[in-house]
C-alpha cells in the first residue's frame, strides 16, 4: 500500500491547493438512503447542484467495477459552453481518483494517479471509435456524457498546485491502450458508457483481475478542465474543482465498503 499512500499524498497536495467555490443554485436535496456505503458528504450551497456531490463508491460484481457517484442535483444537467475551436475550450467532469496501477489498464507502471472520468466537452471528441449518438459520425459527440481513463500529474505550468493530464512527451512511445484515441496525453477511450439517472453517475467496467480494484482506495471530485490555449504541452490542466468527496482528497473510500 506504499504505492497508494504516495498517490494519495500527491493528490491531496495537487487538487487540494486547486479548490475553490462556485455560486450556489437551487434544486440541491439531501442524500439519499438508497446511497449506501461509499464516501457520504451534506450537500454543499456554493456547489452547482448538478456537481454537489454526495455519495461516491466503487462496488465489485464479478470481474465488473461499478463507479459510483450521486449528486444533490440532476447529474449530467450542466455542459461546458461551446467555443467554436479546441484550443481554450472547457471540460466538465466527474471522477474517481484511484490507487489503481495505470500498467492494469494499459499503461506504463506507475505513470501517475489513475482515474475514472465521464466527461463533456462540446468543442472536440476524443472517442474515435464510437459513435456516441448514433449518427454515423464518430466525431462528433464530445458534448455527450462519456467515460476516459486518465493519468494525472502535477504542473505548476497548469497553476500552482494544480494537476493536469499526462503529456506524452514527442519522441517517447511510451505504453498505451489499444483504445487511446492518439492524442498526446496519457487518456484512454474504451468505450463503456456512463450511465445517468436522476442524480447518478455510473460506469460499469469489466478487469482481467479484479482484484487491483478491491485492493484500491479512491475519492471522488467533480471538475473542470481546460486545453492550453496555444495547444501545447501541459495540454490539458485540471483548473477548477468544484467538490470532492473526503473534503480532502486522502482517498479514504475502499471497493464495496
Amino acid at each position: 500500500m506504499r504505492q497508494g499512500k504516495i498517490a494519495a499524498a500527491m493528490i491531496a497536495s495537487a487538487l487540494c491547493s486547486a479548490a475553490c467555490a462556485h455560486d450556489g443554485s437551487s434544486g440541491h436535496a439531501a442524500a439519499s438512503p438508497a446511497h449506501t456505503g461509499g464516501i457520504k458528504t451534506e450537500p454543499t450551497a456554493s456547489v452547482l447542484a448538478p456537481f454537489d456531490i454526495i455519495h461516491a463508491k466503487i462496488k465489485t460484481k464479478g470481474n465488473v467495477a461499478i463507479f459510483h457517484m450521486a449528486v444533490s442535483g440532476k447529474a449530467g444537467a450542466s455542459k461546458p459552453n461551446a467555443t467554436g475551436k479546441f484550443e481554450g475550450s472547457d471540460v466538465f467532469s466527474y471522477v474517481w481518483p484511484t490507487t489503481i496501477d495505470s500498467y492494469e489498464v494499459g499503461f506504463e507502471k506507475g505513470a501517475g494517479i489513475l482515474a475514472l472520468a465521464v466527461t463533456s466537452h462540446p468543442d472536440f471528441d476524443d472517442t474515435p471509435l464510437f459513435d456516441e449518438n448514433g449518427d454515423n459520425d464518430a466525431g462528433n459527440d464530445g458534448g455527450l456524457w462519456h467515460m476516459h481513463w486518465v493519468v494525472l500529474g502535477p504542473d505548476k505550468k497548469c497553476g500552482e498546485g494544480a494537476l493536469k493530464v499526462q503529456d506524452i512527451a514527442p519522441g517517447t512511445s511510451p505504453r498505451l491502450p489499444k483504445t487511446w484515441p492518439g492524442v498526446p496525453i496519457l487518456l484512454d477511450s474504451p468505450g463503456w458508457q456512463p450511465s445517468m439517472s436522476d442524480n447518478t453517475v455510473e460506469v460499469r467496467v469489466p478487469f482481467d483481475d479484479i482484484s487491483v480494484v478491491n485492493k484500491s482506495t479512491f475519492d471522488g471530485v467533480t471538475a473542470g478542465l481546460r486545453i492550453n490555449a496555444s495547444a501545447h504541452a501541459p495540454l490539458l490542466c485540471v483548473t477548477d474543482v468544484f467538490k470532492v468527496s473526503s473534503g480532502d482528497l486522502s482517498l479514504p473510500g475502499i471497493p464495496n465498503r
